[in-house]
């Protein structure tokens, strides 16, 4: 039951020799989401060996071009692949007039249809569920308007303990509600408790995913306790008026937000193209919140099964 990030690129405005720009995907139990699509996307999905056929689902940010201009491409790639599946497309209004302007003018026939999700960029609102995850908005504070994504598994059933079913007895018909929790009645009609059948289930993982903003204390409830945090951090503290400025955050106000909303894990990323080393920006955010790791591209970030208590 895989739940893992790869960060696709982690530059902001610019690309670098070292840095691509602002993409990520995330793995939910074999579903690919691919969460904004800056110049360069479709090389890193290959470099990272993500099938293209798995992405099915796209999630757009804002309409600023270090994290859109990925998609013509990859939306021409897909073409050229002749892929047969719906693709949806989670972004502003105005994104889906761009890119029928694309496609009407270097596409001319699609193999696929595209579906468009209009986002509100004022209010959390749940987006996209199916039976394993569901994906909520996150409204940011942007020059434009701008969302953040929260993915959060559904809830998992209780585990049955090794060899309970044939110990027991128990018909095929009944481990469904012995899973959801239920206790097992034999034919005697002895109770066995489900404590004595079952594991403890598995806790529900998350990730928020909170690029381009500025500080802002409102996504706190929305993030609370999420496993995996992604925050801007576009500049070092001592930028603090450049990014007031341009709507984006330091290294400090990542990690404040970070430690008030109790997260397990700080990535931090969308890096100024000024910062050939970007170890100022991560010291910077451990001094607030020792567990903060750089956004680096290629690398992958696993939230591991836990149980509950």
């Amino acid at each position: 039951m895989t739940f893992e990030l790869t960060i696709l690129g982690s530059s902001s405005a610019v690309p670098t020799s070292k840095r691509n720009l602002t993409a990520h995907v995330l793995n939910v139990h074999e579903r690919f989401f691919l969460v904004d699509c800056g110049e360069g996307t479709q090389i890193q999905i290959r470099k990272n060996k993500i099938r293209f056929g798995k992405i099915d689902h796209i999630f757009i940010s804002h309409l600023h071009g270090d994290h859109i201009f990925g998609l013509f491409g990859l939306i021409s790639t897909f073409n050229l692949l002749n892929r047969d599946k719906d693709l949806h497309i989670y972004a502003h209004p105005e994104l889906g007039n761009i890119l029928n302007r694309h496609i009407e003018y270097f596409e001319r026939t699609m193999s696929f249809k595209i579906i468009y999700h209009h986002l509100k960029h004022k209010v959390s609102e749940l987006i996209y569920e199916d039976n394993k995850v569901k994906v909520e908005t996150i409204p940011l504070k942007h020059r434009i308007p701008t969302c953040g994504f929260k993915f959060t598994e559904k809830p998992h059933l209780r585990n049955l303990r090794k060899n309970v079913v044939q110990y027991y007895k128990i018909p095929i018909s009944k481990i469904q509600d012995i899973k959801e929790g239920e206790d097992f009645i034999n034919n005697n009609g002895d109770v066995v408790p489900n404590d004595k059948l079952t594991l403890s289930p598995y806790k529900i993982r998350s990730y928020a995913y909170c690029t381009d903003t500025a500080y802002s204390e409102k996504i706190i409830p929305i993030i609370k306790d999420v496993d995996l945090l992604f925050h801007e951090a576009t500049f070092a503290k001592n930028m603090k008026h450049q990014a007031k400025l341009t709507y984006h955050s330091t290294s400090e106000d990542a990690a404040k937000i970070a430690k008030k909303a109790n997260v397990g894990k700080l990535i931090v990323g969308h890096f100024s193209a000024r910062y050939k080393d970007v170890s100022q920006i991560i010291s910077e955010a451990r001094d607030l919140f020792p567990n903060t790791y750089s956004a680096e591209d290629g690398e992958k970030h696993i939230v591991e099964l836990t149980r509950e208590d």
